[in-house]
């Protein structure tokens, strides 16, 4: 084997099994462990310029990247070691099927040393060609991209490539509302199910579908017409077996509501205090005729033996009653969206629908709802026109 060696470069020789040119240099001790880096080329020049790029790494303080780690390879132990103890069960499972379907068949096999910008290009260009939404096209970046951050944080690499990549261009799109006339189509459908009341709440409030679901009855004052929001209901999976890398069940649990603007109180109008109190004595009613078998979980809606209800199954129920009022497919979210757009139609100002939604700020009310916002523009000018028009 020739080997070269020039000041402060290390070892460059030719390995005889292949011809490749090995640059070869100690980095220092670590562990009682001579720690060593090497590097290949075709030539001994490009061996001892990949060398010179070590040594400058080195000098500027940034890591050395890890020659053998892949992308998969990273995914897998930030899922781990880190994401599991900072997210909730369904985000983990989110994130986890991101990395499977969308990251992991194109890149998860590439060295993690070798990933560019291009190559994330690259597979957000083939996802939308495939006709995923801008929006899931979006997310697979964002999960790649917090996961590189991981690995910067390890020091296993100087530089994310997700995040330098461009992120498709989102179109604006409006979200979808009840007008005045469907929402009272939805109200007559309703009357006398059993759900009405939660359904004419969250129409009425715009409340989110684990708010309304976790309110137990000491949350709710109907004298004063006011209910407060301290929490959330949902689903969440069980912890994940470490052989099978699935959840282990799941159950419905109480946590914090979505943001710390989510904890509020809101004022009740006339017509949803009515069905809470019908509601109310329909479940007293229930009580009373299960007996024993009724358990007691305190909840203001529950199922038919008193149980707290699977936000599954009042979306399920919800787009069953949709269909049956005429109105067509309809999530129980966009009940929501409905409120807020009613609300506004209405002349209410943006920050009080801001507040009465709980959103973490007035920016988030303004880009989601400013196309109804316009009318109320008009109605400004108008207003304005009226007052200091010369006549």
């Amino acid at each position: 084997m020739a080997k070269t060696r020039q000041n402060g470069e290390g070892s460059v020789y030719r390995r005889a099994s292949d011809g490749l040119w090995i640059g070869s240099v100690t980095l220092g001790w670590q562990d009682g462990k001579r720690k060593r880096k090497t590097v290949s080329a075709k030539t001994a020049a490009e061996a001892r310029r990949r060398l010179r790029e070590v040594h400058r790494t080195v000098e500027a303080g940034l890591p050395l990247s890890d020659d053998k780690l892949t992308v998969d390879g990273l995914l897998d132990r930030w899922f781990r070691d880190v994401l599991r103890h900072q997210v909730a069960s369904p985000a983990l499972s989110n994130y986890r099927t991101i990395a499977k379907h969308h990251i992991s068949p194109t890149l998860g096999a590439k060295q993690l040393a070798k990933l560019k910008p291009a190559d994330v290009d690259g597979l957000l260009s083939s996802k939308l060609d495939a006709g995923l939404s801008v929006s899931t096209v979006r997310r697979v970046r964002s999960v790649l991209a917090q996961a590189l951050t991981q690995a910067q944080r390890w020091e296993l690499v100087s530089r994310n490539a997700a995040s330098i990549s461009r992120p498709p261009k989102a179109p604006r799109r409006e979200g979808r509302a009840l007008n005045p006339d469907q929402a009272r189509q939805l109200m007559t459908a309703l009357a006398g199910e059993r759900l009405e009341a939660l359904f004419v709440l969250m129409l009425g409030t715009g409340l989110r579908r684990g708010e309304a679901l976790a309110l137990k009855w000491p949350d709710v004052d109907l004298e004063n017409a006011t209910l407060t929001v301290a929490r959330q209901l949902r689903r969440e999976d069980g912890p994940i077996d470490p052989e099978t890398g699935k959840p282990n069940g799941s159950s419905l649990v109480l946590v914090d509501p979505k943001t710390e603007k989510s904890r509020r109180q809101v004022d009740l109008p006339d017509f949803v205090v009515t069905a809470l109190q019908a509601h109310m004595a329909r479940q007293t009613a229930e009580r009373l005729q299960l007996g024993a078998a009724w358990q007691e979980s305190g909840y203001a809606f529950t199922s038919t033996i008193g149980t707290a209800l699977d936000p599954r199954n009042v979306s399920r129920q919800f787009a069953d009653l949709a269909k049956a009022a005429g109105l067509g497919a309809w999530h129980v979210h966009e009940l929501r969206h409905s409120a807020a757009s009613l609300m506004i139609a209405q002349g209410q100002p943006i920050e009080v629908v801001s507040a009465v939604l709980g959103h973490s700020s007035i920016r988030l009310t303004v880009d989601t709802y400013a196309h109804i916002a316009a009318s109320g523009r008009k109605a400004a000018a108008a207003a304005m026109d009226a007052a200091l028009a010369s006549s």
